[in-house]
């Protein structure tokens, strides 16, 4: 399989944690990469409309805003809550032409993870109409099991597809990262499933051992993931767009972000 075209990269913002909006913007200008996933604090810190001039005009497109979701809390007020700063992130992804808004759902507040999935369901059905009239698409992001106690009760890319398929596709979606989803079984099958509702394709990699749990993640080709061989899946199932990078991990956080995006390339064009 072919190496896949640099036009496809994104940089997630999460990859040079250190840079705030303009020095993440300039710093994918000056290693000519044309696309940047923006982190929602980070366009708090900088301003909403000062991040949509810096992001337009240099350039580049806005491949997804992180994040909505976290839609379990232990009261109807705190869920309540949570549902309407969901509805602050859709306006915020329009505003900044960000198409998909990705959702991290959210944990259960206490032990009962049924009621906890029966809540994400209830704030997807609520915000689904709100960011249609909007024009953004919510992309649910299965996250890896490790994460079910602390970030999220959507583990399986089955999961986010059992939610996603009550909706049009254009309207609910799917985020496939390889961080989370290469250890299972059923990944080629529900791929070949998702078709035209996967709305984002991440990238990084699975050290051994692993350093952290949510630090943890590595630069492609470091690791244990066939990221080549997940891409070709979802391009299979007709993804096309763009492709971003997205690694928590502190050495690469301190490491100058300039070196940090010529490594990102070089291993992208090896590995992805």
């Amino acid at each position: 399989m072919q190496p896949c075209s640099l036009r496809r990269i994104s940089l997630n913002q999460k990859t040079t944690e250190r840079w705030n909006v303009q020095e993440a913007v300039e710093g994918c200008v000056r290693a000519d990469v044309p696309w940047i996933a923006l982190w929602r604090e980070k366009v708090a810190e900088a301003g909403l409309q000062s991040s949509k001039r810096l992001v337009r005009d240099a350039g580049l497109q806005v491949s997804s805003l992180c994040r909505g979701g976290m839609f379990p809390a232990a009261t109807a007020a705190e869920r309540a809550a949570r549902l309407d700063d969901n509805r602050r992130a859709v306006d915020e992804a329009a505003e900044l032409w960000a198409d998909v808004l990705v959702l991290v759902c959210g944990a259960a507040p206490d032990r009962d993870i049924g009621s906890a999935r029966q809540w994400v369901k209830e704030g997807i059905a609520e915000l689904a109409p709100y960011a249609k009239d909007r024009g953004i698409t919510l992309g649910i992001e299965p996250l890896h099991p490790m994460y079910a106690a602390e970030r999220s009760v959507v583990v399986t890319l089955a999961q986010a597809l059992d939610l996603a398929e009550a909706y049009p596709a254009d309207e609910v979606g799917v985020i496939v990262d390889v961080f989370h989803v290469w250890w299972d079984p059923d990944l080629e099958a529900q791929i070949a499933r998702a078709g035209d509702r996967i709305k984002g394709f991440h990238v990084s990699d699975w050290i051994v051992p692993t350093p952290d749990l949510l630090m943890g993640r590595g630069m492609m080709g470091d690791g244990k993931i066939d990221i080549r061989g997940i891409r070709q899946l979802v391009e299979t199932a007709g993804y096309g767009g763009p492709i971003e990078v997205e690694i928590f991990n502190q050495i690469i956080w301190y490491t100058p972000g300039d070196i940090v995006l010529a490594q990102m390339k070089q291993r992208y064009v090896e590995h992805v």
